[in-house]
């Protein structure tokens, strides 16, 4: 169980609203190797483009709803009749483009478990299975990508995925804990190392 820190210590990203801070808390920047949690945090970065990450937040659940529990199986096989459902689920971001890619991703995600193993076997090789440490004291100082999300970013786009420019690369990274980006002053950058 994670303690409550003082607001002065935690990034200033998660702010005070309480689904903020228990994100921020307790998941962003942790490893994940859970295939299922990487894929839903791709579909989530994805549709979060243009949009604030809280809103996102906000949907989470409805989105596990929508999309079989972030199953990439089962999202790979919709089809025209659940991309209208979805299109008129107000409990989630209703973009067409971004409902497609996730169906488009999900498939892109299926062929490349196929070739590594695991998508997270994919992943983590590109940091050899280590989390990158960031040393950063102000949040002016967190770039919005790097050269590695552009070079993952490259990779995910020619197999197929949508939606995966560097720049949500990079905070899909960081989310999933393949860079360890919490502020040095902020007690998790310690947790999560």
């Amino acid at each position: 169980m994670i303690s409550r820190m003082p607001e002065s210590l935690r990034c200033p990203w998660a702010g005070s609203d309480p689904l903020y801070v228990a994100y921020h808390d307790g998941e962003w920047g942790v490893p994940s190797r859970d295939d299922r949690h990487l894929f839903e945090m791709l579909v989530l970065e994805g549709a979060q483009a243009g949009l604030s990450w809280i809103t996102i937040l906000r949907k989470r659940e409805n989105y596990r709803k929508a999309f079989a529990g972030f199953d990439p199986a089962k999202v790979a096989r919709f089809g025209p009749r659940d991309v209208e459902r979805l299109l008129a689920d107000a409990g989630i971001v209703r973009n067409r483009l971004k409902i497609e890619s996730a169906i488009d991703s999900a498939k892109a995600f299926l062929a490349l478990q196929k070739e590594a193993g695991s998508f997270s076997s994919w992943l983590w090789a590109h940091v050899d299975g280590k989390p990158v440490q960031g040393a950063f004291e102000e949040m002016r100082e967190v770039p919005a990508k790097t050269p590695l999300a552009e070079a993952i970013s490259r990779d995910l786009r020619k197999r197929g995925f949508r939606f995966v420019g560097p720049t949500i690369v990079y905070a899909y990274l960081q989310a999933v804990g393949v860079v360890n980006d919490h502020l040095v002053s902020c007690p998790r950058h310690r947790e999560v190392r």
